[in-house]
């Protein structure tokens, strides 16, 4: 397994769940570990206009939008997953058909904390309760779309998940969500 090193934060605590899980990754930025893996985790906390910028110049755009085996994005992971966002206004890596937008003005951004999911679906959730809460640390959001696996409402309903053929993504971080997120990379990482 490998997970993608680019301009951004959080691998750390990635890894260090994936290790508590008894799993080995590598970090990497390199093309062909990242299609040799036999899945690829793609989390990140920073900013989508400087995290595309980084993709770009090493050609790992094209790569992420080639891989085959599955593929989960963490936060802004999901975010640069989508087609366009606003943070920066830059486009995405376009696997899924959305925007991700900035909050509206309010007290209350960015969302930090724990709030619960509804309308679970697909196979990261199987174990998962709708009543389960899960962290999130964010302030744009990922419009509702025909990818939508999960649902979060905070100032407005948002993809709090996604999936599309081997793309899966989070807007919350699994790898900070107790024994709930543990459940949900453990899913991942069994598909």
């Amino acid at each position: 397994m490998q997970s993608l090193k680019y301009n951004a934060g959080n691998i750390a605590s990635v890894q260090n769940t994936l290790t508590r899980l008894g799993y080995e990754s590598l970090v990497t930025d390199d093309a062909v570990s990242l299609r040799q893996a036999d899945k690829v985790i793609f989390p990140g906390v920073g900013e989508a206009s400087s995290a595309m910028k980084y993709l770009k110049d090493r050609n790992l755009d094209e790569v992420i939008r080639s891989l085959k085996q599955p593929v989960l994005g963490i936060c802004l992971g999901q975010q640069l997953l989508c087609a366009f966002s606003e943070e920066g206004n830059v486009n995405c890596l376009g696997i899924f058909k959305t925007m991700v937008k900035k909050f509206p003005p309010n007290d209350l951004v960015p969302q930090m904390g724990w709030n619960s999911l509804t309308k679970l679906s697909g196979p990261l959730f199987q174990g998962i309760n709708e009543s389960d809460d899960v962290y999130f640390v964010h302030s744009y959001y990922a419009e509702l779309c025909k990818n939508t696996v999960a649902t979060c409402d905070y100032i407005v309903p948002f993809s709090a998940a996604m999936n599309k053929d081997n793309f899966y993504a989070t807007q919350f971080h699994p790898e900070k969500s107790g024994s709930v997120g543990e459940q949900i990379l453990m899913n991942f990482l069994k598909l």
